[in-house]
């Protein structure tokens, strides 16, 4: 009668200790899975690689996130956070609104799940995807951005 009782509770710390460790496997593999993130046709542009060495290590307390992608011309913040992308298309003249933030203009798209903010009137044009974040405004997120696009030559602004 005392050999039952032992027994069952060797079996279950044993199940919670393989739960445990299922658990936690689990977690950092899904932690450590890279981000898909496409390669814009213009990602090759040399100087994709050379504003990648300026970015931050961290974007709004999310650390930098492997990629799918083996180029500089990509990167990611956190699982589901915010993705750069270099060499996008220039946006052009628009009608979209466009936000200036630390000397840089970025044409705002809106998207289903966030925004879209391409650099404008620098070459080669900068992606930054912003998911919506309850109580931060995606806008928050460029100054971080700015500095590293900043550098590259402006040769037309926003006007709104």
């Amino acid at each position: 009668m005392h050999g039952r009782p032992r027994l069952t509770g060797v079996v279950a710390a044993g199940l919670g200790l393989v739960l445990v460790v299922a658990l936690a496997t689990a977690f950092a593999w899904w932690r450590g899975r890279p981000v898909d993130v496409a390669v814009p046709d213009g990602g090759a542009d040399p100087v994709c690689a050379q504003l990648a060495r300026a970015l931050p290590a961290t974007v709004r307390d999310r650390p930098r996130t492997p990629t799918t992608a083996d180029s500089a011309a990509v990167a990611a913040w956190g699982r589901d956070g915010v993705i750069w992308r270099c060499g996008v298309a220039d946006p052009g003249p628009t009608t979209d609104e466009c936000v200036g933030v630390d000397g840089v203009d970025w044409v705002r798209r809106p998207l289903r799940d966030g925004s879209a903010f391409t650099s404008y009137g620098r070459s080669p044009a900068v992606e930054v995807l912003v998911p919506r974040v309850a109580g931060h405004p995606e806008p928050l997120v460029l100054p971080d951005f700015s500095a590293v696009v900043r550098g590259l030559p402006q040769t037309r602004e926003c006007t709104q």
